[in-house]
């Protein structure tokens, strides 16, 4: 347990560096979630407390590839795979397969991390539902 934290004290003295070195990082309001919340009553609030401790799986894709199963097959060690996104172009934020921001790749100790960089708003996340 006591690795765990200071894994996490790592992150946020990195993350706090970062922020730093771009002029600080800004802190977002977010009206509409504090409109939502104030509007539910308990029985509400009870479900949606259920809700929140739901695991879902979070990835990060560099890109994506088509290739016929023959290719597939004579790939070995060393092969390259062309992948569709450019280099430097922002990684996708997927929830359970679904976007939900872009962010870019950050090392912290050794570990391999993702600073979001555009999150995708909920009204845009909803419409992709349908």
């Amino acid at each position: 347990m006591a690795d765990d934290k200071d894994t996490m004290d790592e992150w946020a003295a990195a993350m706090a560096e970062a922020e730093g070195e771009d002029g600080g990082a800004k802190a977002v309001d977010l009206e509409e979630l504090k409109d939502e919340k104030s509007n539910i009553t308990v029985d509400e609030q009870r479900k949606l407390d259920t809700i929140l401790d739901i695991p879902v799986t979070i990835s990060m894709e560099v890109g994506r590839a088509k290739i016929s199963i023959r290719n597939l097959l004579q790939l070995n060690q060393g092969s390259v795979v062309e992948l569709e996104r450019v280099a430097g172009e922002p990684l996708d934020v997927l929830v359970n397969g679904t976007l939900i921001a872009h962010g870019e790749v950050v090392v912290v100790n050794d570990k391999f991390g993702i600073r979001l960089t555009d999150v995708i708003s909920q009204i845009e996340r909803i419409k992709k539902l349908r």
